[in-house]
Order: C-alpha cells, then structure tokens, then sequence
C-alpha cells in the first residue's frame, strides 16, 4: 500500500472542513472553517458561494501546510458536500448568478403542493426515487432561472452552470476545466433516473430546466481532473466525490446490503444499505444511491431529519441558553427525566417520513419550574425520537431488522445522547474511533482511484470502534416517551401549533 495521503475536502452546511487522512484511515491534519448562513424570508436559506470557497481555500490551504511541517505527502484529493444545495454560475467568468439556495430552504413548498395536486409526484418518484419536496434541488434551479433578470434565456443558450456544492468546488478547483457531478449527487436532484441513471428528459421538462446546464454524472470513484496550479503547491488529482451522507455510509463501511448508518450533524440522516435491490418506500422515505464504483451501483433508503445538531447551534446562537455546544450534554444529564417536555425542532418543516414543509418548531410541557436543563434535554430528545420515526419507518420498507446502529458526525460524540438512542431504539448504537466519517468516505473513493486501496471492500477492513452502547430502558418506560412525543408532533403537523 502506498505511503501517500488523501486530502478530503468536507464541505457542509455551517462549515468547510479540509482532513488529511494516512492510508489507514487516521487523521494527521485537520482545518476548519465556519461562514454565514443567510435568512432573506422566513423559511429561506442561502449561503454565499464565494464565502464557501474561500472557506475551502483557506482550510485546504492550512491542512496542507499542516502536512508540510509533519513531512507527509498528499497525493490526491476527495471531495464531500452538502447535498441538494443549489447554484447557478457564469461558464465564462465562473461567477455565481445568485446566492447558493440550501438545502433547508422552503420557498418552493408552495409550488411542490401545486404539482402534487396536479398529479405529478408518482412520476417523479418512479423516476427519481425522491418525494416531491422543496428540499431537493430542481424546485430551486427552476426559482433561480425564473427570478433572476435573463437567467433562462442564458441557460438555454448554453451560457450557464448548474450544480450542487460539489461541481461547483469541482469547477473552481479545475480552473473551469470539469463541469462534472457524482450519480450520489445527481441522485437527489430530482433530474435524475437513478434506474437507468441518466438525466430524465421528462422531468426536465416538467420542472423546465435545459439540459445544456447539467453537469456530467461519474462514479464516485473517477478521474475527477487535476487541481489549477495557482491554488496548492502542486496539481492534485481529484479522484473522490459523493454527497455526504453516502460518503459518510463509505467511511462507516456500510458497505453490505442491510448495514445502517445515522450522521448526526446539522441534519439528521439514515442510510440503510440495501444492494442492488431499490426498494420503493411505503412510508415516505426515499430511495437513492448509495455509491457507484467501477460501474457497479449499489442502492439505500434514507431517512432525513432537517434539523439535528441545528437544534443545539439554536441553543447556542439563537436564544443563548447556552454558552458552548458541548454543555448541553452535562444539562440533559443532571434530570433525572424529561419532566414533560418536549421539543419538536421544526424550523424549517418536517422531514422524513412526514414531509409536512409549513410544520415549525414548538416546544411543549412548560410549567413555571421549566428551565434551561429541561430545554436542553428536550432539544437532545427530539433528534432521538425522530431517529426512532426513521428507523420504524425502514423496518416497514425493508423488512429488515438492524443488527446495530453505526453513528457519526457532530453529535456522537455526546455520550449522554448516545445513551439515550440506545434506550429508545433498544438496539446497540456504535460509535467509530473517527467519527467524521463523511471526509473519511471522501478520502477512501479517492483512494480507491488512486490505487490505495483495492475496492470498497477493502475499506471495511479499516472500520474500528470507540464505544458501543446497549438500551437500559424498560419498554414500558420506552412507550411512556414514545407517547408524550407522538403528541407533541401531532401538534406540530400541518402547522397545527398546539391548537
């Protein structure tokens, strides 16, 4: 195995992250970087792109110069982002046309309802495998080419870009040489077939969207180009891309058909492996990919909470209850119960399997001796409830019981919630010895490109475990929350705030 390192590029939804990872999966450098998240109107998310890539820059920058000092060789790239994050940019100057429309954001909710109404949601999930839901990104390319001055018209003349997060990081990482995506990212679009995985002219057609915009679709693992020589110190190759939950699934080795796994970062996501098989949900989740490698495609289900560790960033930035994210974990653990309350954090809608966009948050049960302890518990509480939501709802599509739960990301690191969804799902929850496995994952796709690493199998060989967790809750005890946040939820569905 060679001694050459991968430089992953994680590109999430507060920050931009730039992991140095050796052969076998350890960290030796790391850089992070937040910037602004922007809220015109309620129920709006944007993002700046140029704010994002010089977030990029500078992390990619000082991780690599991190690798300088310590003597270490990088010898490629992989990249990993938010998903569904919609830009639009100049092929000739590269300059975004308008500010990046997140993921989280809900202006489209209204158009969405009308297209359901009107019979159209069937077609796209027997397409796409996706609902008919602003979360996805075809609803805001079309809003961009519909509200900004001569947008269309330049799309349709081949003088615009569209893509996610990634093929705009490819672009600028390029110099403008690649306009490429990976079918990861192609697959949550919502313009994408991801059974005969091209592009659907159909539902180009019914969200108006030229093709003349689109970005090629490659394996996760491919030749993704070389980097512009101005940027690094040398020309790197990109050989990795996936969005970040399927390459969090990768850096998870969730690799076999019924393995599962949940990223606890600003969002929420399950991602249960199930093969070549692409089963269509009955409970609302949605069916996409989960990697292609050397041509061969394999399938999942995933499940998606909006509003995870956001929740805690809430407590923080939002109403300061909190002075630093880490001391919720000491205020949830210092009750000994939730005391009735419960929070449904629904700031910007609902997701799986509920999918009701005009929900918003609510917090339930408060009585005069409510204080920032119970507010912080029931914060941490909500994402496991959702979490058992999720994996109820998988059973029910897939037939399949969990042998265990693999966690990531952010929050897995809070022992106290670990604890926690371990009691409620009553089945053992793992936490990995690197839990940002979203940048691991972009790492090992680069590395199988690059010949590190043999297939996706051999990755699996590098998963290790921090610390497993098993449920100390009785069922009786387990129904008895399970209730209290079946009714707070219901208040909370279809806008229903208590009423």
């Amino acid at each position: 195995m060679s001694v050459g390192h991968i430089l992953a590029i994680d590109q999430g939804t507060t920050s931009s992250r730039a992991m140095i990872f050796s052969p076998s999966g350890h960290c030796v450098a790391v850089a992070q970087q937040e910037f602004r998240q922007i809220f015109p109107q309620d129920g709006w998310v944007e993002h700046d792109p140029e704010e994002i890539w010089q977030s990029v820059l500078n992390v990619c920058r000082e991780a690599l110069g991190q690798a300088d000092e310590k003597g270490i060789d990088v010898v490629g790239i992989g990249i990993t982002n938010q998903r569904e994050t919609t830009l639009v940019w100049d092929r000739q100057t590269g300059r975004p046309l308008f500010n990046a429309i997140v993921w989280q954001d809900r202006r489209t909710a209204d158009w969405c309802d009308q297209l359901k109404q009107e019979g159209y949601e069937d077609l796209v999930r027997e397409r796409s495998g996706l609902l008919l839901d602003p979360y996805f990104s075809a609803t805001k390319l079309r809003w961009i080419l519909n509200h900004v001055d001569g947008a269309r018209a330049r799309a349709e003349a081949g003088q615009l870009a569209f893509g996610t997060i990634d093929s705009f990081l490819l672009w600028r990482l390029t110099g403008g040489a690649v306009h490429a995506t990976d079918v990861t990212n192609a697959s949550r679009t919502m313009l994408y077939n991801i059974y005969t995985e091209q592009w659907d002219t159909e539902l180009l057609d019914l969200f108006g969207i030229p093709a003349a915009v689109l970005p090629e679709v490659r394996d996760c693992a491919a030749d993704y180009g070389l980097t512009e020589k101005r940027l690094f110190r040398q020309r790197l190759p990109i050989g990795g891309m996936a969005g970040d939950q399927q390459a969090a699934a990768i850096g998870q080795g969730c690799i076999e058909p019924g393995m599962i796994k949940s990223t606890y970062g600003t969002g929420c996501f399950i991602l249960l492996n199930t093969g070549k098989q692409a089963y269509q949900s009955q409970n609302r989740l949605l069916t996409t990919i989960a990697y292609r490698v050397q041509g061969q495609t394999s399938y999942a289900i995933e499940g998606s909470i909006f509003v995870a560790g956001a929740a805690i960033q809430w407590l923080r930035d939002g109403i300061k209850l909190v002075s630093i994210a880490a001391d919720v974990e000491g205020l949830a653990g210092s009750l000994d119960s939730n005391r009735g309350v419960y929070m449904v954090p629904a700031f910007t809608g609902l997701g799986a399997p509920h999918w009701d966009p005009h929900a918003r948050g609510a917090i339930f049960g408060l009585t005069r001796d409510t204080g920032i302890a119970e507010i912080a518990r029931a914060t941490l509480e909500s994402v496991g409830y959702q979490t058992y939501d999720l994996m109820t709802a998988m059973q029910g599509d897939s037939k399949t019981v969990p042998k265990t739960l693999r966690v990531d990301g952010g929050m897995a690191a809070n022992n106290w919630f670990l604890q926690f969804l371990a009691n409620l799902l009553d089945l053992p929850v793992e936490r990995p010895k690197v839990t940002e496995t979203t940048a691991l994952g972009a790492a090992y796709l680069a590395g199988v490109q690059l010949g590190l690493f043999a297939s996706v199998a051999d990755i699996c060989n590098h998963w290790e475990r921090d610390a497993i967790f098993t449920s100390q809750l009785s069922q009786t005890e387990r129904d008895k929350l399970l209730k209290g946040w079946q009714k707070a939820l219901s208040r909370v569905l279809e806008g229903d705030n208590g009423r």
